[in-house]
């Protein structure tokens, strides 16, 4: 059984790849962090994450993308480039892509938001 965030994540993906990245790594983890997607847009490496909120009550998905998360994104992407040497030298971008679900249904706006932060 898939829980909401890899359910999530898998739409997120899909709605990317509809719009021209392709797709790399899934839930990619390290021991400091993890990454949701890594993928491919155009000649840019992005690494992406994946927010939920069912209840936007103490902030919105993408406003829970906090310092301390994009610390732990920033850690976890520096150890993918250690891994994969031949994509060290493309531009990188850090994105979230967001769900703001309502309570009933599945049909949630996505929101994406290229360059969400910088390293």
């Amino acid at each position: 059984m898939k829980s909401l965030g890899d359910e999530f994540e898998d739409r997120a993906a899909l709605w990317l790849k509809d719009r021209g990245l392709r797709i790399l790594a899934k839930n990619y983890r390290t021991r400091t962090g993890e990454i949701d997607l890594v993928a491919l847009h155009g000649d840019q490496l992005v690494f992406v994450e994946v927010r939920v909120r069912r209840n936007p009550r103490f902030c919105s998905a993408a406003a829970s993308v906090d310092r301390p998360k994009q610390v732990r994104i920033l850690r976890a992407a520096q150890r993918f480039l250690q891994q994969h040497s031949a994509l060290r030298e493309l531009p990188c971008r850090f994105d979230v892509v967001a769900f703001e679900a309502p309570k009933s249904g599945d049909d949630a706006p996505v929101r994406w938001i290229k360059a969400a932060f910088i390293a």
